[in-house]
């Protein structure tokens, strides 16, 4: 029988949580800097800028692949750490080429007027997105895998609580770095030329790809042993068993309905929002960068906060937080729908703090749900479930939220009429997740568990950010 993993000191924790500061980097870079250069500054259509930015979230059965091999095989001698890093030397390559090519576009752009592209360089677009996704895909389960296998039971929640805050960190230091490495002004005064574009992409893969070292180095050791393998077909029959149970729980059905729909209406913004603040008001790409700072900071902040709550306030349910947020949420895309119908830009930064807010509640709540709503026994198999439900739904809402824009233009609305038709939708699929939310029966569910499970997971990550 394997021993438990020995503590983790603060130090240690904090080196292992910079893997997801390298990685908050990364999400800003794709889609808040490289969706709007590529959408506003340079005219392409959104509709394949979101599928590729998409594949990502549609490709995480693969990571359920590695992961459930990484359980089972070492290769070169570690189980967790080989494919951590081939996934994450994935992501730099496709980072760079991404950069690469960009700054090519850029320049063919500057000779032609802008939004020429040929199928070569959509093929070698797709193929770096592909890339920077598939590595993703590979990595994210592992990095998960290999947290659990490095902290004592009672630690684990402390650990993800700290590695989830670097990721939230990493918004913000994203959005002060890229601010400062994109120029400023808009229309002429911009010069958003091809060197900068480029160093913008460069610089940026050797922060993240020295973050991500640093945070693995020592992280596991070397060894030739291996655990017994496990039986494929029932662990497969096992899989329809948990399908089949969740279809009958009526409970669990409109949970899953809240997901999808929450999770597509909420990251259809993905995709838009800084290109609607660059075509709407003219603001450079400088400006916009600094969103995730300010969104990611109240993020940081509604989450401790809610977390909190949920340690001290039994009677507070994780179905009230993810419904508080959803709400938060709602109101911060009603606020940008009306920004750009009355082309007022100062609501824009009460809707990225609200959204910021909506978004750290809402996680706390609906992380807590799924763990509520995963049954003892078969907790990791129903966390699969869920997170392969929310990754799916995320990547239906960024690839939505550029085909809309699309098509709205195309049927003739102008541009401000477009994006503010966009975030009045999102507000009202949210309504409609609140809805479904409500026929959720959490203590019912949680009455006939009959176990004390229940808040184990969101109350150590709240010790964890307390401490």
């Amino acid at each position: 029988m394997q021993s438990e993993a020995r503590p983790l000191s603060l130090a240690r924790n904090l080196k292992i949580g910079l893997f997801h500061l390298g990685s908050g980097i990364t999400d800003v870079l794709t889609t808040g800097v490289w969706n709007r250069i590529m959408i506003s500054d340079l005219g392409f259509s959104a509709t394949p800028v979101a599928l590729l930015l998409s594949l990502r979230y549609f490709l995480i059965p693969i990571g359920i692949w590695s992961g459930e091999i990484s359980d089972r095989r070492r290769f070169l001698g570690t189980r967790r750490l080989f494919w951590i890093w081939s996934g994450r030397a994935l992501m730099l390559l496709g980072i760079a080429l991404t950069g690469w090519q960009t700054a090519e576009l850029a320049r063919a752009n500057l000779l032609a007027g802008g939004g020429q592209i040929s199928s070569a360089d959509w093929l070698i677009l797709a193929l770096a997105l592909l890339l920077f996704s598939l590595g993703s895909a590979l990595s994210g389960s592992t990095f998960l895998a290999l947290l659990y296998d490095r902290a004592p039971r009672r630690q684990r929640g402390q650990v993800v609580g700290i590695v989830w805050a670097f990721l939230l960190i990493g918004f913000m230091v994203a959005g002060i770095m890229f601010g400062i490495l994109l120029p400023e002004g808009v229309g002429e005064t911009r010069k958003l030329t091809p060197p900068t574009l480029r160093s913008l992409f460069f610089i940026t893969t050797g922060v993240v790809a020295a973050l991500w070292f640093v945070s693995l180095l020592g992280e596991e050791r070397r060894s030739r042993s291996d655990r017994s393998s496990a039986n494929t077909a029932l662990r497969k029959g096992q899989y329809r068993a948990d399908l089949a149970f969740i279809w009958e729980q009526p409970s669990l059905r409109y949970f899953i309905g809240f997901l999808i729909i929450s999770f597509i209406c909420a990251f259809m913004q993905d995709i838009v929002l800084e290109p609607f603040a660059g075509d709407v008001f003219a603001q450079s790409p400088e400006q916009t960068a600094r969103f995730s700072a300010y969104w990611g900071g109240m993020s940081i902040l509604s989450m401790a906060v809610a977390l909190i709550i949920t340690r001290r306030m039994a009677r507070i349910t994780h179905s009230a937080l993810a419904g508080w947020g959803t709400m938060l949420l709602t109101v911060a895309f009603a606020f940008f729908g009306i920004a750009a119908l009355t082309k007022d830009a100062a609501l824009l930064t009460p809707g990225l703090l609200l959204m910021g807010a909506g978004l750290g509640v809402w996680n706390v709540g609906t992380l807590g749900l799924m763990m509520d709503f995963s049954p003892a026994g078969r907790a990791g198999a129903f966390m699969g479930i869920w997170t392969v439900i929310v990754t799916l739904a995320r990547g239906g809402g960024v690839l939505a939220g550029g085909l809309l824009r699309d098509v709205l233009l195309a049927v003739g609305l102008p541009l401000a009429r477009a994006y503010g038709s966009i975030f009045l939708f999102e507000a009202l699929g949210l309504v409609g997740s609140l809805l479904l939310l409500q026929r959720v029966n959490e203590r019912a569910w949680l009455a006939e568990q009959q176990n004390g499970r229940a808040r184990i997971g969101v109350t150590a990550l709240a010790e964890g950010l307390e401490s």
